[in-house]
């Protein structure tokens, strides 16, 4: 990077060695630029694909253990362009749980959610409810809340692990508790949310919540699905045809205060109009081919496959079939960044 044109380059070095000493400096030429006309990231482009992953799910299987105290069996997606994390604000795992394991009991200050990949058999405990695992099911755990799994079926499971780590980290506000049981008590009411909040759509009357993530710990798969397909039927975006967020049924805010999780859905022959946002966002591809053009990658994906994009990343998607429809899980930092002031988007 060339220097930055100082008059008074030469005074500022001169004085850094004393400005040291106290724990003080000042600008330098060869300092990178604070600001910048556009978001400047290091993350870059990521694809990781699924018949890569699934044989990373075997090695892991076959050799990690499940270990008390809150170490689970993962498969972090890692970001080359970044020193920690998946994005510069969350990371993504790939969760591999045994039958008849248990993946003991812990809470933690990270917003998290599962987003169930492959399997069936097991079920989770978050805050004393408790809900069966269905793939294509959201399962939320805001943070500070106590959770818990365990497999009782006959193959090996897949789960999406996310977690607003890399946010919590860079604010040094990190907390952990292990349980002292490896599974929490279940309430009388054991699905009590659900009960409470129905499906999104419908609430008791007189229902109320406090806290800052939904109280619908569980989103359905057929539900989700199903909007997603109701709303295909009417005009595409032009630069995501369909994109549908899970939402808070009391505030109709995002389910997480920091996390943004959407169905993404390209319908045959859509052709997007390039874009780009602040903040992050990774997908996983659950059924369709298609293609996203991203800075100055082109990139073909396929069921199973996982795709990061930076922010402020000029990208633009594409289903190739006459006849198919590209369905994919989104994360993204964007309630952060809206929260802060900092969301904005454009087309490219």
């Amino acid at each position: 990077m060339a220097e930055m044109v100082m008059s008074d380059s030469a005074a500022r070095r001169a004085i850094a060695e004393e400005l040291s000493k106290f724990n003080c400096r000042v600008a330098q030429p060869d300092d990178p630029p604070v600001f910048t006309a556009t978001p400047s990231s290091s993350m870059q482009v990521c694809h990781w694909r699924a018949q890569d992953l699934d044989h990373l799910f075997k090695l892991i299987g076959a050799h990690l253990k499940l270990e008390a105290g809150g170490q689970r069996r993962t498969v972090r997606l890692t970001n080359p362009g970044l020193p920690f994390g998946t994005t510069p604000t969350f990371w993504a795992s790939l969760q591999v749980i045994l039958p008849g394991e248990v993946a003991t009991a812990h809470r933690h200050s990270p917003t998290a959610f599962r987003f169930i990949m492959k399997g069936h058999g097991a079920d989770t405990v978050v805050d004393g409810e408790r809900y069966e695992l269905t793939e294509g099911d959201l399962v939320l755990t805001p943070g500070n809340t106590w959770h818990d799994h365990e497999h009782k079926g006959r193959e090996p499971m897949v789960w999406l692990d996310v977690l607003d780590i890399s946010l919590v980290r860079s604010l040094h506000a990190m907390f952990f508790e292990p349980s002292d049981v490896p599974r929490r008590v279940v309430n009388e009411s054991s699905d009590r949310s659900r009960r409470e909040f129905g499906n999104g759509l419908l609430k008791r009357r007189g229902s109320t919540h406090a806290g800052i993530s939904s109280p619908l710990l569980v989103y359905e798969r057929a539900v989700a699905e199903r909007a997603v397909e109701d709303a295909a039927c009417i005009a595409p975006d032009p630069f995501d045809d369909v994109l549908m967020e899970y939402r808070n049924p009391v505030t109709a805010d995002h389910a997480l205060p920091t996390l943004g999780t959407a169905l993404h859905r390209l319908r045959p022959g859509f052709r997007g109009v390039f874009h780009r946002r602040t903040g992050s966002s990774v997908r996983y591809v659950i059924r369709g081919h298609g293609r996203v053009l991203a800075g100055d990658r082109e990139v073909d994906f396929a069921p199973g496959d996982f795709l990061a994009l930076p922010p402020w990343c000029r990208h633009a998607w594409s289903n190739p079939s006459t006849d198919a429809p590209v369905l994919m899980f989104l994360v993204n930092d964007w309630p952060t960044l809206e929260k802060l002031g900092l969301f904005r988007e454009e087309a490219a």
